[in-house]
């Protein structure tokens, strides 16, 4: 007798097909992949090119082009470029490429890489160290000139102006090293908060005092009596900064007005100068380490292009952020704005 092992067994189970591996790997990767036939035209995105293409599954196959809008990842393909860095232009980003053969005849894979954050951080540090090392010549510069003039055993009356002025140019290098160190605690989070409740019409009336009688600030507390929780040290630190920024670009005679209020479940202050003004094309990068709207300022009228650096640091510490825009009748308004959270009872 034969045994029909298959009705042993049972009724036998759907096959499925076999499962790819290899293409559940690719559509959860973290880099964005894109399937090329050999007619260069897109036959499958994983999810991080279709994210960041905006790309309809739908819509494949198609050109290369009509999928990304990038005519550069054409030419990448076109040239056979194993690897290349391209500029996005609709995109407006940079991205690494890698371009291999698929697993079928005349099938590539091009694997994209998002490096334009990398690339930015890149251009900053060189600017940083470039800026740095502007800010850092000219004091020294200045010590061994007037260490030389010392050597040459000036009369009296100089040889005390020498000095004066190697005390200077030390205090200004150190003023440059104390901001670093500063940014450094804030940008690494070693700068802790120390919270606590005061007034903040007081506060304000404590930096406006310290600005100099030869100043007129005029202030607008509303309301008058309205106590907050914040790190108080940081922001009259932040306060200050602007208070001194404001001071440094109006002209003599002029006046400085700062002003709080509550906008928006938020409370802002705001400080105005009346100096020149800054082009819109500068509001961003004025809050940049070294970033100086008129370098032709010398560095006792302008400093050193940390001052608001580091107070949007301060901000963003206390959970607030910073910008500026030009006031209505002229000069510069520069605003900080506190979650509502510091508001006492709120």
């Amino acid at each position: 007798m034969i045994w029909d092992r298959r009705r042993e067994s049972g009724p036998l189970e759907p096959k499925l097909p076999p499962r790819d591996l290899f293409a559940e790997l690719l559509e959860h990767a973290p880099v964005m992949a894109l399937l090329l036939d050999g007619e260069n035209r897109v036959v499958g995105a994983n999810e991080a090119a279709r994210d960041f293409f905006e790309i309809e599954q739908s819509r494949l196959p198609a050109s290369l082009v009509e999928v990304t809008l990038e005519s550069r990842l054409f030419d990448v393909v076109r040239l056979d470029q194993p690897q290349a860095e391209a500029q996005l232009v609709h995109h407006r980003a940079t991205v690494l490429t890698q371009l291999v053969a698929g697993r079928r005849e005349g099938e590539k894979l091009l694997f994209l890489t998002d490096i334009t954050e990398l690339r930015r951080l890149s251009t900053v540090r060189q600017e940083f160290v470039a800026n740095l090392v502007h800010e850092l010549k000219t004091p020294i510069t200045s010590l061994r000139l007037t260490a030389e003039s010392l050597l040459g055993d000036p009369l009296p009356k100089d040889r005390r102006r020498f000095a004066e002025r190697l005390v200077r140019e030390a205090d200004l290098m150190s003023k440059i090293i104390d901001n670093l160190r500063q940014l450094g605690d804030i940008e690494t989070g070693a700068m802790a908060l120390d919270v606590s409740e005061f007034d903040l019409g007081e506060l304000v009336h404590d930096s406006v005092a310290r600005v100099g009688a030869d100043r007129v600030v005029n202030t607008s507390i509303n309301p008058t009596d309205l106590v907050i929780s914040t790190d108080r040290p940081k922001l009259a630190q932040a306060l200050g900064n602007l208070l001194d920024n404001a001071a440094k670009f109006s002209p003599p005679g002029t006046a400085i007005d700062v002003n709080t209020e509550i906008t928006n479940d938020e409370l802002v202050l705001s400080v105005r100068d009346r100096g020149p003004g800054i082009s819109p094309e500068h509001w961003s990068r004025v809050f940049e380490r070294f970033y100086k709207v008129d370098r032709a300022r010398p560095r006792e009228a302008g400093g050193f292009g940390l001052g608001l650096a580091i107070t949007k640091h301060l901000v963003q510490v206390l959970g607030g952020r910073i910008w500026t825009a030009t006031a209505r009748d002229g000069g510069q308004v520069f605003y900080i704005a506190l979650p509502h959270q510091v508001l006492t009872g709120a």
